[in-house]
């Protein structure tokens, strides 16, 4: 199973019935594609900051290692591992995009595929939307803590307003 946020545009309203070919569902995990072409990977999702990076890295550490005369062995071994951290954090730089270009995050859905993931966000959203059509509370997806503010909650998280 595989984590999947929800991210929607910050200029649209909190309905999502009227932006949902808007929503972009980004999957936490390795992309192997971005490992396999991490620069044309890049490219196709515009993450532009993220190119440029891994085109000064690359090359830095390609200048870096031919000053030390290291073999093309070496080189190709740190070309990997940069590689691999790019299919790694792939995820997390386009989360890192959409936040940038404030976008909000909806939501957080497990499930086994894209298809899969939208199918169990948007019924958890009309669930939630039915319910608040009826007067239950504020429309959000999320599911929202039975605490009140006036429960004490033991932790490592005081509550705010309050002077430690």
């Amino acid at each position: 199973m595989a984590v999947y946020t929800v991210h929607a545009p910050a200029s649209y309203g909190v309905d999502v019935r009227t932006t949902s070919d808007r929503l972009v569902f980004v999957r936490d995990g390795f992309y192997v594609w971005a490992f396999v072409f991490s620069f044309v990977w890049l490219i196709w999702h515009r993450l532009w900051l993220a190119l440029f990076g891994y085109v000064v890295i690359s090359i830095a550490s390609n200048i870096v290692l031919r000053s030390f005369g290291l073999d093309f062995g070496a080189r190709a071994f740190v070309a990997v591992i940069i590689a691999l951290l790019i299919g790694l954090e792939a995820g997390s730089l386009r989360r890192w995009k959409l936040s940038r270009r404030k976008w909000r995050q909806l939501d957080v859905v497990v499930a086994k595929n894209e298809e899969e993931a939208e199918r169990r966000f948007f019924d958890r959203w009309t669930e939630h939307s039915a319910r608040d059509d009826r007067g239950n509370g504020p429309l959000h997806p999320m599911p929202h803590s039975s605490l009140t503010s006036n429960q004490d909650v033991i932790g490592l998280f005081p509550e705010p307003g309050v002077s430690r």
